[in-house]
C-alpha cells in the first residue's frame, strides 16, 4: 500500500514538472538539412527568450544561415545571409547569463561581442558541453557569460549533421560551411492552455 502510494506520489510530481515545462514556448527551426525543435525558457530568461521570439515572428531568421560551425565547440546562426552579409537588428538586450543555466550540449545560447550586454539576434547551438561559457561570480566583478535560453528537445540529429559539414574561410570570418546551411524558418509554438 505504502509503495502504491509513493509511486503515485512521484507518478503526480513528474506530472507536475512536465506541467511546468510545457508552459515554456517552443522554436521549430526548419533547415535545409532539417528540423530542429528547441524549448525556450521563458521562465528562466524572459528578456533573451522575448528577443528572439520578436526575431522570430516578424520573419528575420528566415533565409539566414548558421554561418560558423566548429565541429566540437558548437554552431552559430542568425544574423547572416548566404551571401555572408549581416543584418540589421533591433537594439542589443540585458545578459542574462546568471540565470543558473549552463551551456551544456544541446543547449541554445546568445551570441555577443565582448561587451556583456550586445547580444541582438545572433545565438548558437552547443554541441559539447562548455562550461567556460558560463557566468561566474568573481568578488566585485563577476565574470560574463553566455545567456542561455532553451534546449534543443528534438533534432539534435540534424544539428550532430550540421556540426561535421566541411567548413572555409570567408574573410574576416573562419569556420564558415562551404556550402550554406540555411535556416529556411523559425516558427514560435505557444504552449498549450489547459
Amino acid at each position: 500500500m505504502f509503495c502504491l502510494a509513493g509511486a503515485l506520489f512521484l507518478s503526480m510530481s513528474l506530472h507536475a514538472q512536465g506541467a511546468a515545462n510545457s508552459a515554456n514556448p517552443t522554436a521549430v527551426l526548419k533547415t535545409n538539412h532539417g528540423e530542429i525543435r528547441i524549448e525556450l525558457y521563458a521562465d528562466k530568461a524572459p528578456v533573451t527568450v522575448a528577443n528572439f521570439i520578436q526575431y522570430a515572428r516578424s520573419g528575420f531568421y528566415n533565409g539566414t544561415i548558421f554561418h560558423r560551425v566548429i565541429s566540437h565547440f558548437m554552431i552559430q546562426g542568425g544574423g547572416l545571409t548566404p551571401d555572408m552579409k549581416e543584418k540589421d537588428t533591433v537594439d542589443p538586450i540585458v545578459n542574462e547569463s546568471n540565470n543558473g543555466l549552463s551551456n551544456t550540449r544541446g543547449t541554445i545560447a546568445m551570441a555577443r561581442t565582448t561587451f556583456p550586454d550586445s547580444a541582438t539576434s545572433q545565438f548558437f547551438i552547443n554541441v559539447q558541453d562548455n562550461a567556460s561559457l558560463d557566468f561566474a561570480p568573481q568578488g566585485i566583478s563577476p565574470k560574463w557569460g553566455y545567456a542561455v535560453f532553451g534546449k534543443v528537445t528534438e533534432g539534435m540529429d540534424v544539428v550532430d549533421d550540421i556540426r561535421f559539414v566541411e567548413t572555409g574561410k570567408v574573410p574576416p570570418h573562419s569556420d564558415v560551411p562551404k556550402v550554406p546551411v540555411l535556416i529556411e524558418s523559425v516558427e514560435i509554438v505557444d504552449p498549450a492552455t489547459p
